[in-house]
């Protein structure tokens, strides 16, 4: 809510589970509802959160799926938080099937043992602290230039039209067989991000080459943005070490 001066503040509200839960009713008699399903999360996916509750919906459909028996669907809004903390949430509400009473542990990447000698140490930190800059001189610069001087082409991922973050959307499910990916992942000496990410940039190619084709163009000037998290973390939060203050 905004307080007189119009800044945002945060209220505490009773919670009512019937203004959240939403459970869809599909035609009866049939053996999958995977176009249902597809087409019910790009319906809700552009729909707003109403401002006079909590900015968070629940959303359980009971039909079968080709994957599942049934989905259930959570739609938070970014401001109760990022992905870090929402997956910590997420993660306090799980236990180990070895022994519930431990909490949960992840493999973590450990860097490569720095050199003892004060020599090794300074020939390893400046060449790494020199790249870092050149490269960060590099990306700042490439962005102010794409952001005001250069512009994508046209494309089937950017038609150049304005407001297009207004527009209905549709959204597809795909799975992958995490074995499949962890294959790959050690072929190819990377981690399972690098693989994730490969994979949806080919799938883009592969998509581009299908819908462009015979509009006469070899090919196309496309900018693709990668949100990575940077902060430096050992391991997830609970909620309890979330809300300490």
């Amino acid at each position: 809510v905004e307080d007189e001066h119009g800044v945002q503040q945060w209220k505490r509200v009773k919670v009512k589970l019937e203004d959240h839960v939403n459970v869809p009713t599909f035609p009866p008699g049939l053996e999958s509802y995977d176009q249902f399903v597809q087409d019910y999360l790009s319906e809700i996916a552009v729909e707003k959160l109403p401002q006079s509750q909590p900015l968070w919906d629940l959303h359980i459909i009971k039909y079968p799926t080709s994957t599942a028996e049934g989905t259930m669907v959570f739609k938070l809004h970014h401001a109760l938080g990022d992905g870090f903390s929402l997956m910590g949430a997420l993660f306090s509400c799980l236990q180990r099937a070895d022994d519930p009473s431990l909490p949960l542990t992840f493999p973590t990447s450990r860097e490569k043992a720095m050199k003892k000698s004060l020599w090794g140490s300074i020939r390893w930190k400046v060449p790494r602290f020199l790249s870092m800059c050149a490269n960060t001189v590099q990306d700042v610069g490439w962005s102010l230039w794409k952001s005001n001087l250069a512009e994508d082409d046209v494309t089937p991922l950017r038609s150049g039209a304005p407001a297009v973050e207004f527009r209905p959307i549709t959204i597809s499910c795909i799975e992958f067989s995490l074995d499949d990916i962890r294959k790959i992942k050690d072929k190819v000496g990377g981690t399972v991000n690098d693989v994730i990410s490969g994979v949806i940039f080919y799938g883009t190619q592969l998509y581009m080459q299908a819908v462009g084709q015979g509009q006469g163009r070899s090919a196309a000037q496309v900018t693709a943005l990668v949100l990575l998290n940077t902060r430096i973390i050992a391991s997830y939060q609970t909620v309890e070490e979330m809300t300490k203050t």
